[in-house]
């Protein structure tokens, strides 16, 4: 069955006031204890702004992007479903409870998994 990466941007959620914060994390929650029951849920999470690390082929690593430079994941969720329909459902749903757009892609089959 596919699996499906369905992310936002670093930023996305800045329009968001500190105060509902703490709604919108409950009704994003929501929506992965929902995909849990439902079985589709793989994994998923946040990711601290600019906390990146570039690890080149040689093995050295030098600080990652920065907003000003390039688009960097914000959050993301993992699920898998019968279609990309099922997984832009999904996505909808994820976007209304963290009040933001969803970026939806297909991860490629890997037989070996």
């Amino acid at each position: 069955m596919p699996r499906y990466l369905i992310s936002f941007d670093d930023g996305s959620m800045d329009h968001i006031p500190d105060d509902d914060l703490p709604a919108v994390s409950e009704a994003a929650n929501a929506v992965v204890r929902e995909a849990k029951a439902a079985g589709v849920w793989i994994f998923g999470g946040g990711i601290l702004r600019q906390q990146s690390t570039i690890v080149a082929t040689d093995g050295t690593a030098s600080a990652g992007p920065v907003p000003e430079t390039k688009a960097v994941i914000g959050g993301f969720s993992i699920i898998e479903v019968p279609s990309r329909e099922d997984a832009l459902i999904w996505a909808a749903r994820i976007a209304e409870g963290c009040r933001c757009a969803q970026e939806v892609r297909e991860i490629m089959f890997d037989p070996e998994s």
